[in-house]
């Protein structure tokens, strides 16, 4: 039943899709329409003008004109920069594509109405060429509107909107879902493998394939919905509901839930209805595949709290319904990005019933297996509110004790068979694991993962930080807290600017502190700059509008300025990227 319902959801998706006017190319397009321009005044003085440029279409950055009638007087216009071109006619030229936005300031000299006309110069790919063209636009300084979410084309996200727009259906189903295929490959999704397989496992022989594979595909749908409706909400407000979650008593309670279920594979109690109850339901939930309901519901909340993880294709999508408003095409490239991302974890489901040994001590040991892992899980949900010492000392038993009952510190059999050595290795490696973490503890390390690097000389982090946000050696962070804290901070140096948003839940952002951050070639680059970072752990309203100044969505997020505080629009970092192609992107920033 499950399955023939998700047979029909995409088709009525695809079709509400279609049913939108699609443009086609044909005769060039009057400048009005190939090139559509909107102002609005954003702030006291402040003009935001922007150009939605059609498919096919470019503008010259360096032909713009502003004009206003007296009184009113206009500055410099800070029009980002483009992508350079050899045109036959102008040389050597940066054009625009796609959505263009132009800060202008503004003084009314005492009158609030006026008209701004812009004249802009472009042409089309087809070979013909506009002459300078004015569009006119009525402002009222009196009434100010806030700016709409905007990225630059140039950074990834941009173009993934770009791609929304201007590719047909079927090409933008495969890109989402090829790309929720690799995104199902990042740390962000290894959380929900031991909560699946555990699932299934928990079901134990009683579980057919047909059912494992429903009750995987019951998961991955709850996850596929989630994320589709939880972005399409987010695009259309500004704010990752994924992150407003992030806190310490949904995190503690999500993470009670994974211990008690944990508790239950180890045998201290049953989690079942009353028998009543049990009894009444019983012809049902054997008919309908027993806890599909109860499945999906985890689904949804994995999606929810175990990976809020921010990647280029989600952002670009959040982006695209933002600027559009179209949540129907935005929604529908979640949904089928969360099916590629999903898909493995079907896998998973089905190798999880297939591999289940017979019944018996094994079939127990492989339940209480999984309930470590469901442990892990749980620690891993809460790791962000611990101190780090705490966190080290958790982990460190949860190694030690799985390893005591994996016979680490017992003598082998004198005629011990070859599984009986593999699980007792386990054992002994485990132990050597948990050891090191509370030794590393003990001596002052707050790196879980180089528990002893501080007695090998490696800097420890600085007590009075968490972990994640300890400084790397040859990298100097400054915080900024408010959108006015950090303008004051761009008006004050002389020097490239790198604006990093972290938060302590975001698996991307410990990743790039610890394998490119940390990178020597990296961190000789970065100290060349100003390198700012931006908390958005507390996701309050300050943390909001610096997101929003910027149309992030959550991070990971880098955002370049260059000597003058200016954006540089195509450097943009959104997700995690290695050591190689950051230092790529810092190379660029740095020759700004």
């Amino acid at each position: 039943m499950l399955l023939r319902r998700l047979s029909f959801l995409l088709p009525l998706l695809a079709a509400l899709v279609l049913s939108r006017a699609v443009y086609g190319a044909g005769e060039p397009l009057e400048p009005e329409k190939a090139f559509r321009m909107s102002a609005s005044v954003v702030a006291p003085g402040s003009v935001q003008v922007v150009f939605e440029i059609e498919p096919g279409y470019y503008l010259y950055r360096d032909k713009f004109r502003f004009e206003a009638p007296p009184p009113a007087q206009i500055g410099s216009a800070d029009i980002p920069r483009g992508e350079k071109k050899h045109d036959v006619n102008f040389g050597e030229v940066e054009t625009h594509r796609g959505r263009l936005v132009i800060a202008l300031p503004v003084q009314g000299g005492g009158k609030d109405q006026f008209d701004l006309t812009v004249v802009s110069q472009g042409c089309a790919d087809l070979g013909v060429c506009y002459p300078p063209t004015p569009q006119t636009v009525r402002l009222d300084l009196s009434r100010i509107s806030p700016p709409p979410p905007a990225a630059a084309s140039g950074d990834e996200s941009g173009r993934i909107a770009g791609l929304l727009k201007n590719t047909g259906l079927w090409g933008v189903l495969a890109f989402f879902f090829t790309a929720g295929l690799l995104l199902a490959f990042t740390p962000c999704m290894f959380p929900m493998i031991p909560i699946l397989s555990s699932i299934i496992v928990g079901h134990g022989h009683a579980i057919t394939r047909a059912r494992a594979l429903v009750l995987s595909g019951a998961y991955v749908f709850g996850m596929a919905v989630t994320y589709a409706l939880a972005g399409v909400a987010a695009g259309l407000s500004g704010t990752l509901l994924a992150g407003a979650l992030q806190n310490a008593w949904v995190l503690g309670s999500f993470a009670a839930i994974f211990v008690l279920l944990s508790f239950a594979m180890f045998g201290f109690y049953d989690l079942q209805l009353p028998g009543a109850l049990q009894s009444r339901m019983a012809d049902s939930a054997n008919a309908r595949g027993g806890s599909l309901a109860g499945v999906l519901v985890m689904g949804v909340l994995s999606a929810l709290i175990v990976g809020p993880c921010v990647a280029a294709p989600l952002a670009g999508a959040l982006l695209y319904i933002a600027q559009t408003g179209n949540a129907v095409q935005g929604g529908l490239a979640l949904f089928v990005m969360a099916l590629g991302m999903g898909l493995p974890l079907v896998a998973v489901g089905l190798a999880s019933r297939t591999l289940l040994p017979k019944s018996g001590p094994w079939m127990e040991a492989v339940k209480k297996s999984f309930g470590v892992l469901l442990l892990a899980v749980a620690l891993w949900m809460v790791a962000p509110l611990l101190p780090a010492q705490i966190l080290m000392f958790a982990w460190a038993v949860l190694f030690i004790v799985p390893a005591i009952y994996l016979h680490a510190l017992d003598p082998l059999p004198a005629h011990a068979g070859g599984w009986h050595k593999f699980w007792k290795g386990v054992g002994v490696i485990a132990l050597l694991a948990g050891a090191s973490l509370l030794v590393g503890a003990l001596a002052g390390s707050r790196d879980p993962l180089q528990p002893l690097g501080v007695l090998r000389g490696v800097a420890a982090a600085g007590a009075e930080q968490p972990a994640a946000l300890a400084p790397q050696p040859g990298v100097k962070f400054e915080r900024v807290a408010s959108v006015e804290e950090l303008e004051q901070r761009l008006a004050s140096t002389d020097r490239p600017v790198m604006l990093d948003f972290y938060a302590d839940w975001c698996v991307s952002c410990k990743e790039m502190e610890r394998f490119t951050f940390a990178d020597p070639k990296v961190a000789g680059r970065m100290a060349n700059m100003l390198v700012l970072q931006a908390d958005v752990t507390a996701n309050n309203a300050q943390d909001r509008a610096l997101l929003r100044r910027f149309a992030l969505f959550g991070p990971p997020g880098i955002v370049f300025f260059d000597r003058g505080g200016r954006e540089i629009g195509d450097l943009r970092v959104v997700g995690f990227q290695d050591a190689a192609q950051f230092s790529a992107v810092l190379d660029r920033a740095l020759a700004s």
